[in-house]
């Protein structure tokens, strides 16, 4: 059975996983939140030195969570993009080395390919077809989904402006509250009322386009009831709680009708907004009284992970798609197409045609 080692450097995350036959061996995580949380937000420069360091010790923590050695590894894949452009470089960096060093196959994965491969790790194969709602910090998308490692990804819908995940810091700043925004609007709004303010659901109505987001204007209608109400204290809870479930109805409401018309009876729904208790529950609910099966990997495995991307490359090998050449760039603003950084590529693609190992 091959052995994948994944790399994930697109963010602020350094992560590693190593999967074979669909089965997670081991992985690692290192964050570099914290040196970010006093600026705000996500400085590229700090999470790229953050990933030097972090990148040889996470692959041998991997390794020994596995039980395994390098002579083990059989195939690398790294993430190739999207992603801040010096953290992705970091990746893709490494997975090469590794590659060229063990004298196996590389693998420049897509980082949303991750976020879909995933679930294939708690809950096995994915459907012939499904609809997936991917929703992060960074992207917000509806997508038509079939054999992830050799079909062209559809895409339904993405986000206009701000994504969803972009949204919750962005607020939460309003409330005065710590970055990240998503985990500490979640703990928030526990203890708020949902249905105290009535925040607009963006881009719901007759005429929008369907399966399209947009939440800049969600985001400034917080900011405008929040600059209405400084005269008092403000209940924050209750803004937290009321945004938190416009978010989630908008994105649920949305991946519903996508199922519906798209005859797909699976919603995968992955991302780290996926991770938010309220868009889970109400996921749940509404997949439930649709007669849709919803399937969601455990918090953990939605946030950016190692495992994610070797998990894309181990359907890849098993799917025998050629690899990629080392001289692979990373595409920081790259356009999910599948699995791969540049799409679908035939498995009898010829040695030395666009995209194969030398």
């Amino acid at each position: 059975m091959t052995i994948v080692l994944g790399i994930e450097t697109s963010c602020d995350e350094t992560g590693v996983g190593i999967v074979a036959g669909g089965v997670l061996l081991g992985d690692a995580l290192a964050t570099s939140m914290d040196e970010h949380a006093r600026f705000g937000g996500v400085v590229p420069e700090i999470a790229a030195r953050a990933h030097l360091h972090a990148i040889t010790p996470m692959v041998e923590h991997a390794l020994d969570q596995a039980g395994i050695g390098f002579a083990d590894i059989d195939a690398v894949a790294a993430t190739a993009g999207p992603g801040l452009a010096t953290a992705v470089q970091v990746g893709l960096a490494a997975g090469k080395a590794y590659a060229l060093s063990l004298g196996v196959p590389l693998y420049g994965v897509h980082h949303l390919a991750g976020h879909a491969a995933v679930d294939i790790l708690e809950h096995g194969p994915l459907p012939a077809r499904c609809v997936a709602l991917i929703v992060s910090g960074g992207h917000t998308s509806l997508l038509l989904i079939g054999d992830l490692a050799r079909d062209p990804v559809v895409h339904l819908g993405d986000t206009v402006d701000d994504a969803a995940g972009e949204a919750f810091d962005k607020v939460a700043r309003l409330l005065g509250l710590p970055y990240p925004g998503g985990p500490v609007i979640d703990r928030v709004a526990r203890d708020g009322d949902p249905n105290a303010i009535a925040f607009p659901r963006p881009m719901t109505g007759p005429h929008d386009a369907p399966y399209r987001f947009s939440f800049s204007g969600l985001k400034t209608a917080v900011a405008r009831w929040v600059e209405q109400h400084t005269d008092q204290p403000l209940p924050v809870a209750d803004v937290a709680a009321s945004f938190q479930e416009a978010v989630a109805d908008t994105l649920t409401r949305k991946a519903l009708a996508a199922c519906r018309d798209h005859q797909a009876d699976t919603l995968l729904l992955v991302g780290g907004v996926a991770a938010n208790s309220r868009v889970r529950g109400l996921a749940e609910e509404r997949c439930a009284a649709a007669g849709i099966r919803l399937r969601v990997p455990s918090p953990r495995l939605c946030t950016d992970n190692g495992a994610m991307i070797a998990a894309v490359g181990d359907l890849l090998v098993r799917a025998d798609v050629s690899p990629d050449r080392l001289d692979l760039g990373p595409d920081p603003s790259a356009v999910l197409r599948g699995a791969l950084l540049h799409g679908p590529r035939d498995r009898r693609q010829p040695a030395g045609a666009r995209g194969t190992f030398a």
